[in-house]
């Protein structure tokens, strides 16, 4: 797919952003939109995007050597190729790249799920219904690159990838952040989700309203057609009743729950029994969100069944490590105070022993979260490790000062070596004991400093647990 010059400029013309072409190549092909520099190919348009940390207008030159023939850009730059200025680069991105790519969000139907915690779950969770019906289907988030939502140029790439493969399902992550700073803009979605939202990137919104307002955002009329929401807590209810959108809610008082345990949840979902081969009470919300986007989409009520009942498990949600221990381990996700919380409820649920934790929270990242992870972890567990998460650029023993200081009533101890704190949880657990490892999930490294090394929660446990048994 390609489009000229001129023909974004219109594009632009058209979303009432002015755009100011500095030379007299209208006609010139651009062939694709990057945002890094070091990505760039031949015919491509370079978009300067002024970020926390770097302005692209400072690699402008890099993307011409590697063969950008034209630039986006806030101001006037002395390129030997064409310019298209614009007030804001951020804004007019996602526009000029849906244009040059054809706008494929409009041959397919797109799923957008948004929300604190659930959504890769979710998404998992609609892709399963599509692949047991036959639909062709394909999943954007956490577990597929290195951002839960991609920057515009790369997420409109992947979305004309999928439209000349014939996909006709995209189930994919939004994040705040993808909202904020315009990531999803020029997007069609068929429904949008909202699974919860709970503290988290406080650092970037600074206020939950702000935050809040992020995630509501998403739900412009002039991208989202339908909206699903689940309205069992507060933002839930007030997204249901000030959307300007369709909005199908849902709350966990319309199922009737049959049988629950670590490996499998029965539920009872529009007089239809749903055996759900994962665990937790939060995965019965998600895979309820599932049913109703599957309804939305047209799929028969035995193919949405059938789907979750044949769901994956996802690695690092709710995921137990199997063993020869007889201990019950568990590896989540959980890295927001709510997905704690949730997880140690989970465990009380499902199991009579002790409940066993071991987590830390990740470095550079919002620090108002980790007193209040501190107080739910003493709250909900009988023994908590408090370890080292991703420190990245912070002295991880600081990072656990200021979690241990939201315990009231500290049943724990700091282990900063990961691998060490899971050990002890795992060699001092008995039979019965369920021991929840949180914070890292499916990730398999571990950011220290500047080096990133191998590590996975859920190999070390198996490889504990082996030796154990």
């Amino acid at each position: 797919m390609t489009a000229t010059l001129a023909e974004l400029t219109a594009a632009l013309s058209r979303y009432e952003i002015h755009a100011l072409l500095t030379s007299e190549v209208g006609g010139l092909v651009i062939e694709d939109v990057y945002h890094d520099s070091r990505n760039v190919a031949p015919g491509g348009l370079f978009c300067c995007v002024v970020g926390e940390n770097h302005d692209g207008h400072d690699h402008a030159g890099d993307a011409v050597a590697s063969g950008a023939v034209a630039v986006l850009t806030q101001r006037r730059m002395d390129l030997d190729v064409a310019s298209l200025i614009v007030p804001d680069t951020r804004l007019a991105m996602p526009l000029v790249a849906a244009e040059v790519h054809e706008h494929p969000s409009r041959s397919l139907d797109v799923v957008g799920v948004t929300g604190t915690n659930g959504k890769t779950t979710t998404v998992h969770l609609i892709d399963a219904i599509c692949r047991k019906a036959r639909r062709a289907s394909m999943t954007i988030g956490t577990l597929t690159g290195e951002r839960t939502t991609p920057e515009a140029p790369d997420l409109q790439r992947m979305l004309r990838a999928a439209v000349d493969d014939d996909v006709k399902v995209v189930a994919m992550e939004v994040s705040s952040h993808a909202v904020s700073q315009h990531r999803v803009d020029a997007l069609q979605v068929t429904v949008g989700v909202f699974t919860n939202l709970g503290q988290d990137h406080l650092d970037y919104h600074g206020t939950m309203e702000n935050y809040f307002r992020a995630k509501a955002a998403f739900f412009n009329p002039e991208r989202v057609r339908t909206a699903v929401v689940d309205v069992d807590g507060t933002y839930g209810r007030l997204l249901a009743d000030a959307a300007p959108v369709e909005v199908r809610a849902i709350s966990q008082r319309d199922l009737q729950i049959v049988e629950q345990s670590i490996s499998h949840t029965t539920f009872v979902w529009q007089g239809r029994e749903i055996r759900l081969p994962l665990g937790g009470d939060v995965n019965v919300r998600n895979a309820h969100a599932a049913a109703e986007v599957g309804q939305l989409l047209g799929f028969e009520p035995n193919e949405i069944v059938a789907g979750l009942n044949a769901a994956d498990r996802l690695p690092g949600r709710f995921r137990p490590v199997e063993n020869g221990a007889g201990l019950t381990v568990i590896v989540d996700y959980a890295h927001t105070p709510d997905a704690l919380d949730r997880l140690l409820n989970t465990a009380r649920e499902l199991m009579n022993g002790r409940v066993r934790l071991v987590f830390g929270c990740g470095g550079d990242r919002d620090r108002e979260k980790r007193p209040a992870m501190g107080a739910i972890a003493a709250r909900g567990a009988d023994d908590v490790i408090v370890t080292s998460d991703n420190p990245r650029g912070e002295d991880p023993a600081a990072i656990i000062d200021e979690i241990m200081a939201g315990m009231t009533v500290p049943p724990g101890r700091m282990v900063v070596d990961r691998r060490a704190a899971i050990e002890i949880a795992l060699t001092e657990a008995q039979r019965g004991d369920i021991v929840l490892i949180a914070g890292k999930g499916h990730e398999t490294t571990q950011t220290i400093g500047d080096q990133t090394v191998a590590f996975d929660d859920a190999a070390v446990a198996a490889e504990i647990l082996a030796d154990l048994a």
